[in-house]
């Protein structure tokens, strides 16, 4: 016979397992979204602890004694949950630092678009790269991995029991930045040589005809090699949405194991 009963005891522990994933939620690419309303948001996260709680055996409710305790656990699940969303968003980062170097050899950094996603002005390149690199997650569902990931925490960490090493999460983040700066750079690589070389020709040119100027047609030189290279090299993001789509699993895994 099925048992139905939702005790006291119940109800505190699916609110902790709600707390958990309505961090991640808040916190992770795709879901945390502006364009997405709160409203759904909450729904979401509502029904995927509703199905976290069925699924995970054995409800072990954390011992606590006060109001104070029971606040305690909720801090904590707030913020692993923060965290192991903040490990995966961290690397859609890469593409807009790599748009803002090829901006800047390109001459458009003075170009800046509002970013309805994220309520910030971004330039030309990254908005472009980030859009691309997105919708190419998305296809091939990585928002997927994130949610069985997450899934996976309830068993890896139970309620209540997350420890949060600080030297843990800083090594965990400095490996990260190591890695940030050489894909990044990997990225806008083409554009980077293709605007080094052209200034070195430009500064040959000056030199054999200084009655031309080199700074005005420079510019617009600049830019339409540049677009031009960004062109040809469309054909790379998909393999760039896959490298940085390997950094985002290193990193929700390397999170999730620096607050076991």
């Amino acid at each position: 016979m099925l048992d139905h009963s939702f005790t006291y005891s119940d109800l505190e522990y699916f609110l902790l397992v709600l707390v958990r994933m309505a961090s991640f939620i808040v916190a992770a690419p795709f879901f945390s979204m502006q364009g997405v309303p709160r409203q759904i948001k909450a729904t979401f996260a509502i029904f995927l602890a509703l199905v976290v709680y069925h699924i995970t055996p054995g409800h072990v409710m954390p011992a606590y004694s006060t109001v104070l305790g029971y606040s305690t656990l909720i801090i904590k699940e707030a913020i692993a949950g923060l965290i192991i969303g903040f490990g995966a968003n961290i690397c859609t980062m890469i593409v807009m630092f790599a748009g803002r170097i090829a901006d800047m050899e390109m001459g458009l950094s003075m170009v800046q678009l509002f970013d309805p996603m994220t309520n910030e002005s971004t330039g030309f390149t990254g908005t472009l790269y980030q859009y691309a690199t997105l919708l190419i997650m998305m296809v091939t569902y990585l928002h997927h991995f994130f949610l069985r990931a997450m899934v996976e925490t309830y068993t890896l960490i139970p309620i209540g029991g997350a420890k949060f090493s600080s030297d843990k999460i800083m090594t965990t983040v400095t490996t990260f930045l190591e890695d940030y700066l050489l894909i990044a750079f990997q990225i806008c690589l083409p554009v980077v040589a293709a605007i080094m070389i052209l200034n070195a020709v430009l500064g040959i040119l000056a030199k054999s005809a200084p009655q031309i100027n080199m700074f005005s047609v420079g510019i617009q030189i600049k830019i339409l090699v540049g677009l031009t290279i960004l062109m040809v090299t469309i054909g790379v993001l998909p393999s760039v949405s896959e490298y940085i789509c390997r950094e985002m699993r290193v990193m929700v895994t390397a999170m999730v194991e620096s607050i076991r």
